[in-house]
């Protein structure tokens, strides 16, 4: 129960009057300060004022952009990004926000770069070295607050690769098998390097990871179930339900739990499964009206998620034992 929801019942219960109730919620902590409030505020306050002056920065140039020269725009990009590098070395204190700056920036000078010259590269190549050149400034960092877009940028590059290396817009193939596997593990591999087995280097916690995990069991789950529209249970499909097996079986171990991952990971795993008995169902020739392959199906859909729902709880309760 709330807290607050908690002594107005006491207070109820048991008749006080006002000043009783004032002091019970003294005893409560409700005219305190929020524990590490003075901690917290000017941090959060500094990192949103940087990603607002960083897209802030991105928008200002576009907006300007017949008063600016094109020496004017790349001198702008990239003085912001000299200045906010240097000034994370010189004020330690500082040092997150402004590499949060430094690598939105980045970004804005390789989107103002692909616009002015039209190099013809893919866009996903543009997201990739976004990706590669922020690597050192998020392990200088060593905070979420850069390794969070940074999983980010690298699940768009993934994602854009594939698409134009497969080449079809709409249908996922069994011959692109090795694009798709490809793309996935390149996520996987992002959530690794963020993980707790490398905390200790790179300094992230729990927010990359959890994202980029999300960011994978979407990607994977959306391209398993695409394969499904086919005429038959295509192997991209089997393989996202392979490797979302193995991740649910990894981060339901000490090492690695993490009951926000656990569940997202368990959801797509949950929307692979009931593809596929939908997919079995509706085109494999299954016996039965409609209105009965789909009473199977739901009550398939909702033993499954009673039962993963139990197994997460099962396994939070045995962490947190």
């Amino acid at each position: 129960m709330d807290l607050r929801l908690a002594v107005y019942q006491l207070a109820s219960d048991y008749a006080l009057d006002a000043q009783q109730t004032r002091q019970l919620q003294e005893v409560a902590g409700f005219q305190r300060e929020p524990a590490r409030l003075a901690y917290w505020l000017p941090r959060g306050v500094a990192v949103l004022g940087a990603a607002l002056l960083g897209m802030g920065l991105i928008c200002w140039v576009a907006a300007n952009w017949e008063e600016l020269g094109r020496v004017g725009r790349f001198a702008l990009l990239q003085g912001v990004f000299a200045a906010a590098c240097v000034g994370a070395f010189a004020v330690p204190k500082a040092r997150v926000p402004l590499l949060l700056l430094a690598l939105l920036a980045i970004g804005g000078l390789f989107a103002y770069f692909g616009q002015t010259y039209q190099t013809g590269a893919d866009p996903w190549q543009l997201f990739a070295l976004w990706a590669v050149l922020a690597l050192p400034l998020c392990l200088a960092a060593r905070s979420d607050v850069l390794w969070t877009p940074w999983m980010l940028v690298l699940a768009t590059a993934a994602a854009l690769w594939m698409q134009a290396q497969a080449r079809h817009s709409w249908r996922v193939e069994s011959e692109d098998i090795g694009i798709f596997v490809s793309g996935w593990l390149v996520v996987l591999a992002g959530c690794a390097f963020v993980s707790p087995l490398l905390a200790r280097w790179t300094g992230a916690g729990h927010w990359a990871l959890r994202l980029g995990l999300v960011l994978a069991t979407i990607l994977i789950t959306g391209t398993a179930v695409s394969a499904l529209f086919g005429s038959q249970i295509a192997s991209p499909y089997w393989a996202g339900l392979g490797l979302l097996a193995v991740a649910s079986v990894l981060l339901a171990r000490r090492q690695f739990f993490d009951v926000f991952g656990l569940s997202a990971v368990a959801l797509g795993l949950n929307t692979l499964l009931v593809g596929g008995l939908t997919h079995v169902l509706f085109n494999g020739g299954g016996n039965g009206d409609g209105v009965g392959r789909l009473l199977m199906l739901g009550l398939f859909a909702a033993v499954l998620l009673a039962l993963t729902v139990q197994g997460i709880l099962w396994r939070s309760r045995k962490e947190a034992a």
